[in-house]
């Protein structure tokens, strides 16, 4: 249907503008960017596994998969990436302003894995944001 492909758009859109701002802040992506609805940032130049990363960001609120990348040198059950994707929240109407606040606040607890009290102030940021933009059919 034509709505499909405009939310279909609208997924890739946000996928694009949320890679250009981890980029921005010296987040490394495999692929340099995204066409589609996914993300796969390579941590290794941070020093930061992707376990540890993705424990640390769903505390934060924000939840995604840490995943092997290519060449990884981590084994698989703690690897060097996180996998992230835009479809729940572009199903939010979240858009390019959020996903550049998603973006920011990525960086922020990739850049302070251990800090709990900065995941804890994220998290609130990240709960009013979804107070606005509630998830469809609850």
């Amino acid at each position: 249907t034509d709505e499909f492909k405009t939310y279909a758009r609208a997924v890739v859109d946000n996928a694009k503008v949320l890679a250009e701002g981890l980029l921005a802040r010296g987040i490394d992506l495999v692929t340099g960017g995204t066409d589609t609805h996914l993300i796969l940032a390579d941590l290794t130049r941070k020093d930061v596994p992707g376990k540890a990363a993705a424990i640390a960001l769903e505390k934060a609120g924000i939840v995604c998969n840490y995943n092997s990348v290519p060449f990884d040198k981590r084994k698989p059950f703690d690897p060097s990436g996180l996998r992230l994707g835009t479809p729940a929240i572009t199903s939010r109407g979240m858009g390019e302003d959020e996903m550049k606040r998603v973006a920011s606040w990525i960086a922020d607890v990739i850049e302070n894995v251990d800090d709990h009290a900065a995941h804890a102030r994220i998290a609130g940021e990240v709960k009013d944001l979804c107070d606005q933009f509630p998830a469809p059919g609850l």
